[in-house]
């Protein structure tokens, strides 16, 4: 049976990062990064591996208890967190077989808040998994405003694979008719946001040319012709608890960047929100 965690008000940092493969990621100072950034809370995309797969050093973390969800396919999609805190309750998918069978979300309910963490859909190059994408957003935004309904308070986390607005990409009009700014992929994050959700970044920076992802083949993180694709949303009565919510574009080892929430642990005070 999980443990209700003791949350005293303090500043919980969770990170987040599309690591474009565990293993990998394994041999390139992923364990130096978690011990000394002093994060209570790890959630990682696109792990890329079986959970008996999965190497005994990745497996188990110092001081965190871990959750993996891997696809069904080999080598493909896949989510962990690894948390110092333990949850009251933690699960996998939102209850759709199609998409779950893909590995694409864990979560962890700390009671004060639920925390997804998800690896969406990419609507490809040739957009022939476009529609899978959006009914996979469609699908988990109806999960979500019915937890809402219920007077949940929510943090969205991962790789969403898009790019909200023209501010959050190097190159917007070379890329408006490309998966990943779609008028209707975009659409979906204003619906996010109509729902009761705030894009955390932006409520602490509204400058341009801040990204998470950088297209490898190109090289273009060195010249930072990348696209901001890596969120976290939050529910609007947790805004009272946000200390900080940034991009730590100097850490290197995936096509992605990690992103970092700063937020206030302890009960919610009533009528506070942006």
């Amino acid at each position: 049976m999980a443990v209700m965690p003791e949350l005293k008000d303090k500043k919980i940092k969770i990170v987040s990062w599309n690591v474009n493969g565990l293993r990998a990621i394994g041999k390139k100072g992923f364990k130096d990064f978690v011990s000394t950034g002093g994060f209570d809370i790890v959630c990682l995309q696109e792990t890329k591996v079986q959970n008996e797969k999965i190497p005994a050093e990745l497996k188990s973390i110092g001081g965190y208890d871990s959750y993996f969800s891997h696809a069904k396919r080999p080598g493909y999609s896949g989510v962990a967190i690894y948390s110092k805190i333990k949850p009251f309750d933690a699960g996998y998918g939102f209850g759709i077989e199609r998409f779950d069978d893909e590995g694409r979300v864990a979560w962890l309910d700390f009671n004060d808040f639920i925390l997804f963490n998800t690896y969406m859909p990419n609507g490809g190059r040739d957009k022939k998994r476009l529609d899978y994408k959006l009914d996979f957003y469609y699908e988990f935004l109806k999960y979500l405003k019915i937890l809402i309904k219920k007077g949940k308070n929510i943090i969205i986390t991962g790789d969403i694979n898009t790019a909200h607005r023209p501010i959050d990409l190097a190159r917007p009009k070379q890329n408006a008719n490309n998966t990943g700014f779609l008028p209707q992929e975009r659409a979906w994050i204003d619906r996010l946001l109509d729902a009761g959700f705030l894009d955390t970044f932006r409520i602490f920076n509204d400058q341009p040319g801040n990204y998470t992802w950088w297209d490898y083949k190109t090289a273009s993180r060195n010249r930072n012709v990348g696209w901001r694709i890596d969120y976290f949303f939050a529910t609007r009565p947790l805004s009272q608890k946000i200390a900080g919510s940034s991009i730590l574009s100097d850490i290197m080892g995936s096509d992605h960047c990690p992103i970092l929430l700063e937020i206030y642990s302890g009960k919610l005070k009533p009528g506070t929100e942006i």
